[in-house]
């Protein structure tokens, strides 16, 4: 019985000395991830608030950015890990080298919500694709604005030589020339051409007849996802939750579009939450309409691979 009680109290003794010696849990991940306010952000947001990041083991810390240029200097110099972005950019990105990932959509066109509309002034006799042969539409040039105008009006039956653009970068006047008639017809992404149309602009064409060419993305640098590919799992684990959350309940998220700024005051009680993409990829039949009209426009030279942009094995 003494022996017996002895290897007992060893057995114990050192079970005790290797809890003692374990390591302590692992810390949180903080992945930083830059923010427009677009509503392409809404499940991140979610996400927080929510508790889904904390629940995944990942702490995110959003980094506001003004524009696509702010998003995309702190992008370049290491100050964030992950971003919302677009194909376009991701190839400008690509170029010369991997840098970014594409990890998942944020947001895409559906056959019942637009992403981006071609829009009419008010008083402009512009009511068909047909009727913008020649006339000058409001863009940001180089852009995913410009594709989406492109390859839209194309798919109406325009041929590249119809199409006239004029280059309006800022999207606060681009609304403001076509609600004053000096723009016969721009486009706008959603939500902010929702707040142009109550103000009497017309939609001739968007992409809901489309909706392969309207999309975001959600990207990471490359050294982060190849240093932390765990996090970067958990975070679209925590992300696919939200986006399941948003979809199921549309009428929840008031005070996260106020808060984030994420739709416009006038339309806020008006305006109807689209549907977000369960977890999925751009294709590569989309990577590479968007890298043909890049070549085209002479943004980029050269090939940019879609096994080396869009991976993915971190989705849920």
């Amino acid at each position: 019985m003494n022996r017996s009680l002895r290897w007992c109290l060893l057995v114990l003794l050192v079970t005790s000395l290797a809890a003692g010696c374990s390591p302590a849990p692992a810390a949180s991940a903080t992945i930083r991830v830059g923010v427009l306010p677009i509503l392409d952000a809404l499940p991140m947001y979610v996400a927080e608030a929510e508790g889904y990041f904390s629940d995944a083991g990942v702490t995110v810390e959003f980094v506001p950015a003004a524009s696509a240029a702010e998003r995309d200097q702190l992008m370049q110099s290491g100050q964030i890990d992950g971003m919302i972005n677009d194909l376009i950019s991701t190839l400008l990105y690509n170029q010369a080298g991997r840098q970014i990932v594409v990890v998942r959509l944020a947001r895409t066109a559906t056959p019942d919500f637009p992403q981006y509309r071609i829009l009419a002034a008010k008083e402009s006799p512009v009511s068909t694709p047909q009727d913008l042969a020649g006339v000058p539409i409001g863009i940001s040039e180089g852009t995913v604005i410009a594709y989406v105008t492109d390859r839209l009006l194309e798919a109406e039956g325009l041929t590249s030589d119809q199409i006239a653009t004029v280059a309006v970068p800022s999207i606060a006047d681009r609304m403001a020339l076509l609600s004053s008639g000096e723009l016969e017809a721009a486009t706008l992404p959603d939500p902010l051409s929702s707040l142009a149309l109550q103000g009497g602009a017309r939609v001739v064409v968007d992409d809901t007849a489309h909706p392969e060419y309207g999309n975001s993305l959600v990207s990471f640098r490359a050294a982060f996802v190849d240093s932390s590919p765990e996090a970067v799992r958990s975070f679209l684990a925590a992300l696919e939750r939200a986006v399941e959350t948003v979809n199921a309940d549309k009428t929840r998220w008031s005070n996260v579009l106020t808060e984030r700024g994420l739709v416009p005051a006038p339309i806020l009680g008006s305006y109807e939450i689209p549907d977000f993409p369960t977890a999925s990829i751009p294709t590569e039949a989309q990577f590479a309409d968007v890298l043909a009209w890049a070549q085209a426009k002479q943004l980029i030279s050269g090939d940019v691979a879609y096994s080396q942009s869009v991976d993915a094995s971190y989705l849920p």
